[in-house]
């Protein structure tokens, strides 16, 4: 049992323990919108028992902040409770859903010591069926709610929702406040900066901020975030210009965060660069 917290009028928060993640609802008169659904069809589960504790009325829709598993393996488990309501996500989140669901799977069917292997491996993949390229506004009857996309940084996909009425803005992973930024493997660490810029623009200094990971957060913290990320961004393109292969990039750079995290930003980086900012061998 996980309680729902209320971090302004009608917007409740949980923070579930495995993967730290947060799943959020806004309510409205016309019912709730939820946000992440967590990853597994059985966690998924729980976190509908914990909306029915809390009592503040059905689940009318759905927003994956972006197409990871443990935002959106809960989308069927959600659809099962209410019905056949929309979800929400931005259109590439929604074509790299069930993509990236097989690339989870497949790490789980290889790690039988994983003891959330059989749930995950069940859980039967919904994808987001209303998507948007830049920005849209759900009716919730006395509140409108935006859904924008500020641009590629954690993934291709990523979206914020914006609670205007009462300064909430739900940031998904393209903020983390208990771990580090997440530089997988599908991150465009050049850009994420540049994108945190357009957030930081939707937000005040009063603004409360949800990661998609960790405690709700401050407009400060937003931009000391995006400041360490955006030396990531300089730091790569630094070491290309200057001809540093990237297989030596994580040791001849000076980091803001620890290297075990970098190698997937790194390599990115190098990838995504225009082949004017990089400095190649002569042949």
């Amino acid at each position: 049992m996980t309680e729902f917290t209320e971090v302004a009028e009608r917007v409740w928060v949980a923070r579930y323990e495995w993967f730290d993640v947060n799943i959020t609802l806004v309510g409205g008169d016309r019912g709730l919108l939820a946000v992440d659904t967590h990853a597994s069809a059985l966690a998924a589960r729980a976190v509908l028992d914990d909306v029915r504790r809390l009592g503040a009325g059905e689940v009318v829709g759905v927003v994956n902040t972006h197409e990871h598993f443990d935002h959106t393996f809960g989308n069927g488990m959600f659809r099962s409770a209410y019905g056949q309501i929309p979800i929400h996500a931005h259109e590439t989140a929604a074509a790299r859903t069930l993509e990236a669901a097989e690339r989870i799977k497949g790490l789980y069917r290889d790690d039988p010591s994983d003891p959330h292997r059989d749930e995950v491996l069940e859980t039967e993949v919904v994808v987001a069926d209303t998507t948007f390229s830049s920005a849209v506004s759900l009716d919730l009857g006395d509140r409108a709610v935006e859904l924008v996309h500020p641009g590629r940084g954690h993934t291709g996909g990523d979206l914020v929702v914006r609670v205007p009425d009462v300064d909430v803005l739900l940031a998904g992973d393209l903020v983390e406040e208990s771990a580090a930024p997440g530089f997988g493997g599908d991150c465009y660490p050049l850009e994420w900066p540049l994108s945190l810029d357009i957030v930081l623009g939707l937000t005040t200094s009063s603004t409360v901020v949800v990661p998609g990971h960790g405690a709700p957060v401050t407009r400060d913290f937003v931009e000391e975030q995006r400041n360490a990320i955006g030396i990531v961004a300089e730091t790569i393109r630094d070491l290309a210009t200057r001809g540093v292969p990237v297989d030596q990039a994580l040791e001849v750079g000076d980091w803001p965060y620890l290297r075990e995290v970098l190698g997937h930003a790194v390599r990115r980086g190098y990838e995504q660069l225009p082949r004017s900012q990089k400095r190649l061998p002569l042949i």
